[in-house]
């Protein structure tokens, strides 16, 4: 405007800011159930994607790699608290379905994931929600 970037600028650091902020929040979230960030976004990704959900489906989500979420999600196998399986009708897919261990983990730390979730985007109206999931949407394939 005016010939100074200064709003750009602006626009910038209040994404940086709002994008370190939500993820140490995540991470808390992780850490009380005993994860890490990303384990935690995987198993919860993979209980809201629905079961039985494909690595890459997992990845196409998270806007990942394939190759990340299968490294992942073999610990998380190991602690039990997500299942792998062959696809039955296409033996080279994996399935993952969240376990009944891993259900129990998310759904204690439901009530606090709400509560930091209803102050984070407490700001936002309905509409404004709605317009910020779009320009988020339009904005991460170009980045």
């Amino acid at each position: 405007r005016d010939g100074s970037d200064a709003d750009f600028r602006r626009l910038v650091n209040g994404l940086l800011a709002l994008s370190s902020r939500h993820e140490a929040l995540r991470d808390g979230h992780a850490a009380r159930i005993g994860l890490a960030g990303p384990a935690y976004t995987i198993l919860i990704t993979v209980l809201h994607l629905g079961a039985p959900v494909t690595v890459g489906a997992v990845a196409d989500h998270m806007k990942v790699s394939t190759p990340f979420i299968t490294a992942e999600t073999a610990k998380l196998e190991a602690r039990g608290l997500l299942s792998k399986r062959r696809d039955p009708e296409d033996g080279r897919r994996v399935l993952l379905s969240v376990t009944a261990q891993g259900e129990a983990l998310l759904a204690a730390l439901a009530p606090v994931q709400r509560r930091v979730n209803d102050v984070e985007f407490g700001p936002l109206s309905a509409r404004d929600f709605r317009t910020l999931l779009r320009l988020v949407e339009r904005l991460v394939p170009a980045a």
